[in-house]
């Protein structure tokens, strides 16, 4: 009888070590295109807790103080949606490339998230446009 109360308690423990949280997004990769610069910033990736247990992010980073996420303060339940908010700084007039690193709960504990684009100042001219001018002028 020992045996077979031990044997259900084990079976119990090894049923709840499997439960865990997982984190689903919708895409790891947000395109900002081709923005102005000083436009707006902000994108936000949206993601699901899939698993079974409440999906707790414990910290979110940039590899980059010009990119600042900001992270759920609550716990996402399972089934539920969260977003993580990116906010770049569109005042740099260059390509972005940057990373934002998720670390949470999850079955997968650490997650990449990725930033493209570029930014650019209407009010200069390209190489390419300053060339062009020059060619139509002679």
């Amino acid at each position: 009888m020992k045996q077979l109360i031990t044997l259900i308690c084990i079976g119990f423990l090894s049923l709840s070590l499997h439960a865990q949280a997982k984190i689903e997004f919708k895409t790891d990769t947000i395109d900002y295109g081709t923005i102005e610069k000083g436009s707006d910033g902000v994108r936000v990736f949206e993601f699901t807790n899939t698993g079974d247990e409440p999906l707790i992010i414990s910290q979110v980073k940039s590899s980059c103080g010009c990119t600042i996420p900001k992270k759920p303060k609550d716990p996402i339940l399972p089934g539920q949606t969260g977003e993580i908010e990116v906010k770049y700084d569109t005042n740099r007039v260059n390509p972005i490339r940057k990373t934002i690193t998720v670390i949470s709960n999850a079955e997968t504990p650490t997650v990449a998230l990725k930033i493209k684009g570029l930014v650019v100042d209407p009010n200069k001219e390209s190489v390419l446009e300053k060339k062009d001018k020059s060619i139509v002028q002679q």
